[in-house]
This record gives C-alpha cells, structure tokens and sequence, in this order.
C-alpha cells in the first residue's frame, strides 16, 4: 500500500496547487502508515523536483522523455497508471484541474478506480474511507464513500495549507519508464500560448476583479494599480469579457476560470449566481459597489458601499503605505 500524488509543472516547478496535493497525501500517508510518492511527468531539473519534499513527498518518480514537453492526457494518462501499478499505489491524489481531471479519469477507467473530485478535508478512516466534498459550485457538501481497492482524489485548491519544511525527495528518473500506447502521439499539440508576466488565475493567491461598474476598458487603472501594488493577478466577470474590455483568460465564473484565491476583491460587479459560482470558494471575498443591495454583498466577508472610482485609489495608497 502507498501514495501517489500526480503533480503539474510550469517552468520547470511544481505548481502551487500540487504542492498543497503532495501535503494532503503526507498527511492521508501518516494516517495509513506508509509513503507518499510524486509522479512529475515534463521538463524539470533534479533539484527543483526534490523540493518535493518540502511537502512531505518521499520520492518522485519523473517521466522526462521530450515527448512529454506538450501535456498530452492520454499519454500522461497511461504514464500515471504505469506508476500507480510500480509503486502499488491504492490511493491516487492531484490537485483539480482541467489537466488532471481527465488524466484521472481515464486512469481509473485503467485501474478500475473509484473517482471523487472537489475533495475538501482529509478522510474519515473510521467506517472504511469516506471523503467530503463540495458540491453545487461550492454551495454544500457531501460524505462520499469509496469502497474500490484503488481510490483517486481530486483536491479542491485551498483544502490544505500546506507547511513547508527542509526536507527533501530522492528523485528517480533514470529507473522510471513507462510502456506508453503509440496512438497517444496521434494527436499533437501544434502552439500553447499563455498568458505572459501574471500568476495564472487558477494559481493566483490574490485577485482583483472588475465588472461593467467600471464603465468601459479606458478606466481599468485602478484596478491595475490595486493588483500591482498587492502583488494580483487581475481578472473580470463575463460581460467585461464579452465587450472586449478584457481578455477572455481573465474572466472567471461559472463559464470562465473558477478560481479559489486567499483574497478576491470584487470591484463594480454585481454578483450574479453565475460569477459566484466561479470565485466562491475564495477564502476572503472583498466587494466594492454603489449599490447596498447588490446580490455579491451576502456573499462578501467585507463590503464597502461606494464608488470604485473613489475607493481605490485610497486602497491602493494604504496599500503601498503598508
């Protein structure tokens, strides 16, 4: 019986999101009295694998063929069970994400796996293995038992915080291969293009946000300003997007990026059900708006009623005064 944590990288590090995975499976791995391994399947040095560690990943197993460069689900995929099979792995962890979801899923498809996504606390170990998680875009939660030989979580982000510590993880490469099927390679990736000089949204720990309340993409400055001098990413709800007052990869809600930042500060939107959707899993909501009766408020940790216009540049100041 092990652990074993699916993780993602981005230039070469592990994501934020799976380093909070590798933590959740040090902590389930003490539970159950065993190990908790890492799989990395892309480019990465030795070193910045072996911080791994940091968060309590025994070992990392890292699939480092130039094949792997474009993430490619069916071949990370069958890399991912060829793991799970070597370590015999009966718990499978990653972070959730639009890459790890699929990836998962047709590996338990492969191992015959019980599946459960938006996974939110640790276990219950006491009557079998029974995991909470969220449902209804955050709005309630439900006990869900897995009684397969083989499991697989889904982490939702900000389940854990993570402690890091000193420690770090042998990193295996040379000894790690896996048989991966030659019609994964049928479909490529020709160009990935990102979004340059910003913590990607799904990774940012805070966001500042605008809606139509900040009355058209000429006097989108404050915004800017606020996220420059905290150190944001920035973001929109859906209208903004649809008028091209900003790129589509900033709108989040329900149809765009569901994000789970520390702090998400609304300016100048309303709140429909369908944004809510999309941030409400944000540990601190900040609401700014003219309007007392605007639906964000009952969702907001704090609000202040008032124009955006004049409220952020005395936060951006205070901001920078701190």
């Amino acid at each position: 019986m092990s652990i074993l944590v699916f993780v993602e990288l981005a230039d070469g590090e592990i994501k934020k999101s799976s380093q909070e995975a590798i933590y959740y499976g040090a902590q389930l791995a003490k539970m159950l009295g065993t190990e908790n391994n890492v799989l990395a399947i892309g480019e990465a040095g030795s070193d910045n694998l072996a911080l791994a560690g940091n968060f309590g990943a025994t070992k990392v197993l890292h699939a480092s063929d130039d094949k792997y460069k474009a993430a490619n689900i069916m071949a990370y995929s069958d890399i991912l069970t060829a793991a799970a099979k070597q370590t015999g792995a009966t718990v499978i962890i990653s972070a959730k994400s639009s890459l790890a979801d699929p990836v998962t899923a047709r590996t338990a498809a492969a191992l015959k796996a019980g599946i459960v996504g938006n996974v939110t606390a640790l276990p219950d170990l006491s009557n079998g293995f029974t995991v909470t998680r969220s449902i209804f875009t955050g709005k309630a939660f439900a006990q869900t038992s897995i009684s397969t030989d083989i499991k697989i979580l889904g982490i939702k982000k900000n389940a854990l915080s993570p402690v890091a510590s000193t420690d770090k993880a042998v990193v295996e490469s040379e000894s790690f291969h896996a048989d991966v099927n030659a019609k994964a390679f049928e479909s490529k990736v020709t160009e990935t293009v990102k979004a340059k000089g910003i913590i990607p949204l799904p990774e940012a720990d805070l966001v500042v946000s605008g809606g139509r309340g900040m009355k058209g993409p000429d006097h989108w400055q404050p915004i800017l300003d606020l996220a420059d001098a905290l150190g944001a990413t920035t973001a929109c709800s859906k209208p903004v997007s649809d008028l091209d007052w900003r790129p589509h990869h900033e709108h989040v809600g329900q149809t765009g990026v569901k994000i789970a930042p520390n702090l998400y500060i609304a300016c100048g939107i309303s709140g429909a059900i369908q944004h809510l959707a999309g941030v409400n899993s944000s540990k601190v909501i900040v609401v700014i708006n003219t309007d007392p009766e605007a639906p964000f408020f009952k969702a907001a940790d704090y609000g202040i009623v008032g124009d955006v216009f004049d409220v952020l540049p005395k936060l951006t100041a205070a901001v920078k005064a701190l």
